[in-house]
């Protein structure tokens, strides 16, 4: 579905969904070291949400890293919030993804 054609609903849970990804994905790549997705993907993740966020900035008031994104132009995500949530999310997700590659 393109980003031009989502309601507002769908619009704030793909906006949600995206920003927790850049959060858990950064903090895995820059501070657990712990990578498990390509810079290709991150990337594609992050102009996903910078468009979201210019085509819906009435939607991007959803109580979720508000204001860590509200400049978000989606070159790093080096600056991006580690927090005891988002380190244990990280390490679940980073876990999930080892026994799966087992």
């Amino acid at each position: 579905m393109s980003s031009s054609n989502l309601t507002d609903d769908q619009a704030k849970e793909l906006i949600r969904r995206r920003r927790s990804q850049m959060v858990i994905h950064s903090y895995l790549y820059y501070k657990a070291d712990k990578p498990i997705i390509s810079d290709d993907q991150w990337q594609s993740w992050a102009e996903e949400l910078t468009k979201l966020q210019a085509d819906y900035p009435h939607c991007c008031k959803i109580k979720h890293y508000d204001a860590e994104f509200s400049d978000w132009d989606g070159t790093t995500g080096m600056h991006l919030p580690t927090n005891v949530y988002v380190e244990c999310a990280a390490e679940r997700v980073y876990r999930a993804w080892e026994s799966h590659n087992a």
